[in-house]
């Protein structure tokens, strides 16, 4: 009847488990510190170079918004921005929207390319 039930055979032992070395326990720590100077930190920066340009925004300051407009700044309130964007027309950003600003006398520069 030994073709019904197969004989159980007996295998040799497992290796013993070896422990983790040192480069297997710092390897990910390692990753981690990559990760954050490579990718989180520099965004950081970058958030907090944004504040502290929109924070020191001043009236006469030419900026360009998140959507492309070119404009010189004539008042400026606690969330909003009043931009002059040509002669006589005056729109309403948010402050966060004001993507750069440029150097004087760029937006003397446009209004005469366009006459």
């Amino acid at each position: 009847m030994s073709f019904l039930i197969s004989d159980a055979l007996a295998e040799a032992a497992p290796a013993a488990a070896q422990a983790p070395g040192l480069l297997d326990a710092i390897l990910p720590f390692g990753i981690l510190l990559a990760f954050f100077f490579l990718i989180i930190w520099p965004q950081h920066k970058k958030g907090r170079d944004q504040k502290k340009m929109v924070e020191a925004l001043a009236k006469g300051n030419e900026v360009v918004t998140t959507g492309g407009v070119l404009g010189r700044i004539v008042d400026i309130d606690d969330n909003f921005v009043h931009l002059e964007v040509a002669e006589g027309n005056v729109i309403f950003v948010q402050k966060h929207a004001v993507a750069s600003l440029m150097p004087k006398g760029t937006y003397k520069a446009r209004k005469r390319t366009e006459k």
